[in-house]
């Protein structure tokens, strides 16, 4: 019973996601339409591009790659089957400890339950847990890229921006890239109403990334958003996909907006 199990799980891995493609372009097409994705986070492809994003930053299905935080899966849906037979998904989460906030526990659950729906996907998946203070985030050998959407805000708001960074470029190998996506303030917004609103200034996150010795390579507007002003009374949370404390008569206005304009950035470890 255990051999013919095992014989029809391959069979059923195989047939979601053939071996041979993923030598193909079209691959990563294959992977963005499986029937593993949620639907919810299919809809929001229009305002992330993951496509674009990932052609930009280099990832192919042969690499090793940290994604930091990846949250309920957003990208670890299309990262994992990805690089599942020939590189190497790392899914690089906070360590769960007494002081953590609440959120990432059921964030880590949530994952967990995705990953027992879907083990034809996420059966190669590697996990790190680590500390926002120093982190480690490989599992010995460094990695070809690091990869982070949306997070410096939630960093520069918890002090630890600058360890998050070094940490980075450790875990990477030289000529390593980083690719970052993260919302996008005017320029010259003050440090405290970046963290207030969730923007980030690009003079801020090149900064930090130079800092610790990254070389910024490119920038794309991949997922610029000229719809966005940016002067939302609760910052970007109250655009999608949150639409935080937006009263039920301006959803529709929010909405037309989309998600927030966005930088993206790709780094080099020299």
């Amino acid at each position: 019973m255990r051999i013919t199990t095992v014989l029809f799980l391959n069979l059923f891995i195989g047939f979601i996601f053939p071996q041979h493609a993923l030598s193909n372009e079209g691959l990563m097409d294959e992977v963005l339409a499986g029937e593993h994705r949620d639907v919810n986070f299919i809809k929001r492809d229009k305002y992330r591009h993951p496509k674009e994003t990932l052609e930009f930053f280099g990832i192919t299905p042969e690499k090793s790659v940290v994604e930091i935080t990846p949250g309920y899966g957003w990208y670890a849906e299309i990262l994992a089957p990805l690089l599942r037979e020939n590189g190497n998904y790392i899914y690089a989460s906070y360590k769960l400890n007494d002081g953590i906030n609440p959120f990432f526990v059921k964030v880590e659950k949530a994952f967990i339950k995705k990953m027992q729906r879907h083990p034809n996907v996420y059966d190669k998946l590697n996990w790190v847990h680590f500390e926002a203070n120093s982190p480690q985030l490989t599992q010995g050998e460094p990695v070809d890229a690091v990869v982070t959407f949306r997070n410096v805000h939630n960093w520069a708001q918890a002090g630890t921006t600058q360890s998050m960074f070094e940490g980075f470029y450790r875990a990477l190998k030289p000529g390593g890239v980083l690719g970052l996506v993260e919302h996008r303030a005017i320029p010259g917004t003050s440090l405290e109403n970046q963290i207030k609103s969730g923007y980030m200034t690009e003079d801020f996150v090149i900064q930090m990334a130079e800092s610790v010795g990254f070389r910024l390579d490119a920038k794309s507007e991949i997922n610029s958003n000229p719809k966005d002003t940016k002067d939302h009374v609760g910052g970007v949370w109250n655009l999608l996909p949150n639409l935080r404390n937006i009263a039920n008569e301006d959803k529709d206005k929010m909405v037309e907006i989309g998600e927030s304009d966005r930088m993206t950035l790709r780094f080099i470890k020299d």
